[in-house]
């Protein structure tokens, strides 16, 4: 089977680390071939180009920045993306028939690339829902319900709706939104496909001290970790309330790893009030990335109070997989809280109250190393059943099977 995989993630290789890779080379089985699609944005000055891959081949197409731009340029070069996709796939991979098509949001412009290819190959196509725009959007006060261009986006979003024959979502939260808020789409073509990770070893063996020495992180102290992105979604306002509260207090320490377009507020009270017991690090590398986490104590997640939408963080996987509790602040929509309750390992508040945050963060320092590395296997075990690339793979294949019997 031919399997074309379209991303908005920069994919140079099928051996990098990531929730798409890392399902696209589950995906590249015995018989499976994988072609991905991905953006080569123009501040790299990268030509469009195809080459092989052992499990397949990776088409980079020149395209405008959307990433780490501003929001007319990203808008225009996001609109204008599935024409290019579409062109580059015409050129280089005129020879190949698709089976099955596979796409991510974000973003929802890629309308286009997927019906050439249905209509084409008459293949099966699979959506992995991992974003809902625009009404994101909206709850972040970017768009106004109602407006020309929501309805443009709305329009846009209905339609690759429309044309997936399969529609994976990542919590049973997702799945109840997108039904409820779009009566036309069929029940029976969605279900759970949560965001997922090939197998990692646990991080067990790791020098806690070694590590913690190396980068300048207290060794008697709860050390709370934060990865990823810095940008409106995460209210960053919010965490620096959090850490505001904490700053007096000598038995915690907090490390914020990541970059985006907030971060300077983060830096601008690091910079301005000097707390002890917090550190800042721009984007690691994943390797020197897990190690750091495999030092720390809990891992964070913060997404903003105002969404309405059941966001599902895929950094909640690395923390999962070096056996860190996790202690999540977001929007009362997403489940997210309820699965990390549920399981065992760890806690949920609301991110509109710094206060809440605060309290459990007492809660957590005042316990011992054993109960929280308890909670921590609870959470690997839980990433182990449930959250697993291969088994992300078996869901997407099990939908193309029904699909062709």
């Amino acid at each position: 089977m031919n399997i074309l995989f379209a991303t908005l993630v920069d994919v140079n290789s099928f051996g990098e680390r990531g929730i798409y890779q890392d399902l696209m080379r589950e995906l590249a089985g015995p018989g499976h071939n994988v072609y991905v699609v991905s953006p080569a944005e123009r501040r790299y000055n990268r030509p469009t180009e195809f080459f092989s891959d052992e499990a397949g081949g990776i088409l980079k197409v020149r395209v405008g920045n959307i990433q780490k731009t501003g929001k007319l340029e990203k808008g225009v070069s996001t609109v204008l993306l599935e024409s290019q996709y579409v062109g580059a796939v015409k050129k280089h991979l005129k020879g190949i028939k698709f089976d099955l098509v596979i796409y991510s949001t974000p973003p929802i412009t890629l309308g286009k690339l997927i019906r050439y290819v249905k209509r084409r190959d008459n293949a099966v196509t699979y959506l992995l829902l991992k974003d809902i725009f625009p009404q994101n959007a909206v709850d972040l006060g970017f768009l106004s319900q109602g407006s020309l261009l929501y309805r443009f986006f709305r329009k846009k979003e209905r339609m690759l709706y429309a044309m997936s024959d399969f529609i994976g979502c990542m919590s049973p939260a997702n799945v109840m939104y997108l039904l409820e808020h779009n009566r036309e789409v069929d029940g029976s073509a969605v279900h759970v496909c949560p965001n997922s990770i090939t197998q990692v070893a646990p991080a067990d063996g790791a020098d806690k001290v070694e590590i913690r020495k190396r980068y300048g992180i207290p060794q008697d102290v709860k050390v709370f970790a934060y990865g990823g992105n810095l940008g409106k979604p995460q209210c960053v306002s919010f965490i620096v309330s959090c850490l505001r509260l904490a700053q007096d207090k000598g038995d915690r320490f907090f490390l914020i790893c990541g970059e985006g377009t907030d971060a300077q507020l983060l830096s601008d009270y690091v910079r301005e009030e000097l707390p002890g017991n917090v550190k800042l690090f721009d984007m690691l590398p994943m390797e020197e990335y897990g190690e750091l986490l495999s030092a720390c104590d809990i891992g964070l997640i913060f997404l903003d109070y105002r969404f309405t939408i059941p966001n599902f963080p895929s950094r909640l996987l690395s923390y999962m997989a070096q056996g860190l509790p996790v202690l999540a602040c977001t929007d009362r929509a997403t489940d997210l809280g309820d699965i990390i309750a549920g399981g065992g390992f760890g806690w949920w508040c609301w991110s509109g109250e710094p206060e809440a945050f605060d309290r459990i963060a007492d809660e957590i320092c005042g316990m011992g190393g054993d109960a929280l590395r308890e909670m921590g296997k609870r959470g690997r075990k839980y990433l182990e059943e449930n959250y697993l690339a291969s088994q992300a793979a078996g869901v997407i294949l099990e939908s193309v099977g029904r699909a062709s019997s």
